[in-house]
């Protein structure tokens, strides 16, 4: 194994455990609530989905952030990447404040927008408030993630997540059934593991700023400047989750077989997702560090080792989620007919995978590099040619298999346009700034 071998599992694994952190963290909140009723588990389950929107369109902050002190970082300005840093955290958590404030006021619009039954919404309510709580430290996370990534370094973020996760189960045991404060319990234990989480790593980055002299007061300059670096990747975010939002709605004007069978189809792509964009991370951090110190033909030569390590840690997802499903299929579903859905939503799932694992790495390539404003118009050409592809499925009856064709259309437009960007030299722009 190559030191670039090394240095990407390096950054790649811990990345890796940190993601996955968030899915076990409402894996934890489901099982506990679950078992309070079926009105508050449906409750969790629409207050937990506007929580995840809004959080997920600031996603940014994490990755904009990773970049811009990674080119710091390779020109040799330790000072200056802390001092990005901060102004990153100063962004998030003013956001924070402004999307707590909202969703807390605006509840009970956001919930009714569902159409849930009166018992449900109550309780959904009462969870998406509280939850507002944890907004800013959340933010604060993702932040404070990105400022460490940039620093090269994933393990401090995935040791604080690991810690995060079992304070959030013991948490929500103990206000819960201890308390007895029903599913208030569970939304007050995750705001305050949340909080814990954000503290944590917002202190580590303090530390490293004091500690080589910069700045810690707001910065307005920097503040706008992070904030207009972050507009082209809520774009290219957006992009996404429309994508993902269409395929749902086809599947569910398909029937009730095909939408049960992709849900899960699309719960084991997204984890699958989750390893693959581990890769991407480590392609953030060290496309930004190389240009940062002026190396382009080192640069040139990570992105090709990436996108190798792409293609077969896809090949490699492909091949399990295929190869095991026989004896995970029936987990999920008894319907006999929802489990032959599923495993032929599976086959086409699989062999998609190695062209995901390309598209994510070339991705995170390009937002190490900066390059987000071609990343949202690539992004928006992607969308609006894949919205007839999905559109003619439910025209013409395709069904739910073909569906997960049109998906695997939209990841190969993404890849031709990142490939298209990739092939050229508009990229490649070095210095500690871009």
């Amino acid at each position: 194994m190559g030191e670039q071998d090394r240095e990407i599992l390096r950054l790649a694994v811990p990345a890796f455990v940190a993601l996955v952190s968030e899915p076990l963290m409402l894996l934890a909140d489901s099982a506990i609530v679950g078992h309070l009723g079926t009105p508050q588990l449906a409750a969790l389950g629409i207050a937990g989905t506007i929580l995840q929107t809004l959080v997920g369109i600031c996603v940014f902050l994490a990755y904009g952030t990773t970049s811009a002190v990674a080119r710091r970082i390779g020109a040799g300005d330790h000072k200056g990447a802390l001092a990005q840093g901060i102004d990153g955290l100063w962004l998030a958590l003013l956001l924070g404040v402004v999307l707590a404030a909202a969703g807390a006021l605006l509840a009970p619009q956001a919930i009714g927008a569902f159409n849930p039954s009166p018992d449900v919404a109550a309780h959904a309510v009462t969870y998406l408030r509280i939850s507002c709580i944890g907004i800013p430290s959340m933010l604060l996370l993702l932040a404070a993630t990105g400022v460490l990534r940039g620093l090269q370094d994933t393990k401090t973020p995935m040791v604080v997540a690991i810690t995060a996760n079992l304070a959030n189960v013991v948490l929500n045991v103990v206000f819960v059934y201890g308390l007895r404060l029903d599913i208030a319990g569970s939304a007050l234990g995750t705001a305050l593991a949340q909080t814990g989480a954000g503290v944590a790593l917002v202190a580590v980055v303090v530390r490293g700023a004091r500690r080589d002299g910069a700045k810690l007061r707001p910065d307005r300059p920097g503040i706008l400047a992070s904030a207009q670096m972050g507009v082209p990747l809520v774009v290219r975010t957006l992009t996404l989750r429309a994508a993902i939002i269409l395929l749902t709605f086809v599947a569910t004007a398909l029937g009730t077989t095909s939408v049960a069978a992709h849900q899960v189809a699309f719960t084991l792509w997204n984890f699958l997702a989750l390893a693959l964009d581990a890769i991407a991370i480590a392609a953030q951090a060290l496309t930004g560090r190389a240009l940062g110190a002026g190396d382009v033909a080192g640069t040139r030569s990570i992105t090709r080792r990436m996108m190798w390590w792409g293609l077969y840690s896809g090949l490699v997802c492909g091949l399990a989620l295929w190869g095991l499903h026989p004896l995970y299929v029936h987990w999920f579903s008894a319907d006999p007919e929802v489990q032959r859905t599923l495993a032929a939503i599976i086959l086409v799932a699989a062999v998609w995978q190695p062209l995901n694992g390309v598209v994510f790495v070339l991705d995170g390539v390009l937002i190490g590099a900066g390059d987000g404003r071609y990343l949202a118009v690539a992004g928006l050409i992607a969308f609006a040619l894949y919205v007839p592809l999905a559109l003619s499925v439910l025209w013409f009856d395709g069904g739910v298999v073909a569906l997960w064709w049109a998906f695997g259309g939209f990841m190969l437009l993404r890849l031709l346009t990142l490939l298209t960007r990739e092939r050229r030299d508009t990229w490649l722009v070095t210095g500690a700034t871009r």
